[in-house]
């Protein structure tokens, strides 16, 4: 079960093996979070294994910013203190963007909407070359 903050602040957009993988909502800069299934809170509290896992599919994402939207920059974050469920962040920056060189959390003021045709190509290449299972999910 996701925790209702993510959801009400991302769109689902489906799984990998053992993440869900939700696109945050504003458009302003490409913010995923992956949440491992676990129960634990802490990402380096995970056994190696399966640290290892959540680890190689938020690479997926990164390479999804870098190699299909162009980014050069992917920060990484793994944070959990407003929502305690164990997430993490996989944001794509560069010197353009809204708040450069600052962290995007409580800098980033501006906000915009993805549009339908976005949330469903960048769906579709998670899915054919990154190996996302897209959800059933209306979020």
């Amino acid at each position: 079960m996701i925790h209702s903050q993510l959801l009400a602040d991302c769109h689902w957009l489906g799984r990998f093996e053992v993440c869900t993988v939700l696109l945050n909502r504003n458009a302003i800069l490409p913010w995923f979070i992956l949440v491992p299934d676990t129960e634990l809170e802490d990402v380096l509290d995970l056994p190696s294994e399966r640290l290892n896992q959540v680890t190689a599919e938020c690479q997926r994402i990164s390479g999804f910013l870098k190699q299909s939207l162009g980014y050069s920059k992917a920060n990484f974050a793994g944070l959990g203190n407003v929502v305690p469920q164990m997430h993490l962040h996989i944001v794509a920056r560069s010197s353009e963007d809204a708040c450069w060189p600052q962290p995007v959390w409580g800098n980033l003021t501006e906000t915009a909407s993805y549009t339908p045709e976005t949330l469903a190509d960048w769906t579709a290449i998670l899915v054919s070359e990154y190996g996302l299972e897209p959800s059933g999910h209306g979020h």
